[in-house]
């Protein structure tokens, strides 16, 4: 237990170098794949997301999902791939394939679908190299490009607006 609070705090150590090193992008396009980060311990409807995208025009193989379990299984299958505090290490470094695979994707929009301070997650966000990052409001302003002030549960809303803004962007 105190390892883990160590833990955490030393990847907050290289989360904030990394956010002070953040680079902010253009957006100038329609948006054709989006990378979903959801953290599946806070909120078990990923599907519904998934879907709610797709009826936005996303097509779903565009959609890449990686989802983050604050107690991970390794002899548990998960449906998609998934992540937990095993995979990064005390400096902050990703030690997994397909999670570097994941942060080296050059997404047009990551979408960081969590509303609790995780610094395993927010150091995913952090050194994703998508175009545009949105999240929502109750994370760390420093993170996402765009903010979206709703509630976890409420995707659908939280979509609809994602997009009205996009458009808005464009």
């Amino acid at each position: 237990m105190f390892l883990n609070y160590i833990k955490e705090f030393f990847v907050k150590k290289s989360l904030n170098v990394n956010l002070n090193n953040e680079k902010s992008e253009v957006f100038a396009k329609n948006v054709q794949t989006i990378g979903l980060l959801i953290d599946e311990s806070t909120f078990e409807y990923s599907e519904a997301v998934i879907k709610e995208l797709a009826l936005h025009g996303i097509a779903l193989e565009n959609i890449k999902v990686l989802a983050y379990k604050e107690k991970f299984k390794e002899k548990e299958a998960y449906s998609r791939p998934t992540f937990g505090k095993k995979h990064i290490n005390w400096n902050g470094e990703i030690t997994e394939g397909f999670l570097n695979e994941f942060i080296n994707s050059e997404f047009d929009l990551l979408l960081s679908y969590y509303d609790i301070e995780n610094v395993f997650l927010m150091l995913v966000t952090s050194n994703s190299k998508a175009k545009f990052k949105v999240g929502f409001s109750a994370v760390d302003q420093n993170l996402n490009r765009l903010t979206i002030s709703t509630e976890l549960g409420n995707y659908k809303l939280f979509i609809s607006e994602l997009f009205r803004y996009l458009k808005n962007i464009k």
